[in-house]
């Protein structure tokens, strides 16, 4: 049996319990494909911060400003990769108020780790300029 057709069964029968507790089950369709929208950006924006981070050792930039902010994308891609994470575990349990938690959590690490990735942009340009 292919992954997606269990996923697909799994996915169903999840929705069709929501809609017999008198939840939406639209509601809960948008919530789930938010969630794996914030997994791909979260994981991509890992990514990116491992490749600033590269690019600052391969220039050998060894001023004060490039080594804080090869720091602070390096801190950048742990808290993406843990909002990752998070995001991952909340699509996979069945408890709704642990998904909730779950959720809350990858929401302040992306938000964390986003404004952190702005501040080392801003140190770049500054160390470019």
């Amino acid at each position: 049996m292919a992954l997606s057709s269990v996923f697909t069964k799994k996915y169903c029968k999840i929705v069709r319990q929501d809609t017999r507790e008198g939840k939406s089950a639209e509601m809960n369709v948008n919530i789930r494909e938010e969630l794996i929208h914030l997994l791909t950006v979260s994981a991509t924006m890992a990514g990116l911060c491992i490749m600033g981070v590269t690019m600052f050792f391969t220039m050998a930039s060894k001023t004060f400003a490039g080594t804080v902010a090869d720091d602070i994308l390096a801190v950048c891609a742990l808290l993406f990769l843990l909002c990752t994470y998070f995001v991952f575990w909340a699509l996979r349990t069945k408890r709704q108020g642990i998904a909730v938690q779950l959720v809350k959590i990858a929401d302040a690490f992306f938000a964390m780790a986003l404004t952190g990735m702005v501040a080392a942009g801003f140190i770049m340009v500054y160390t470019i300029l």
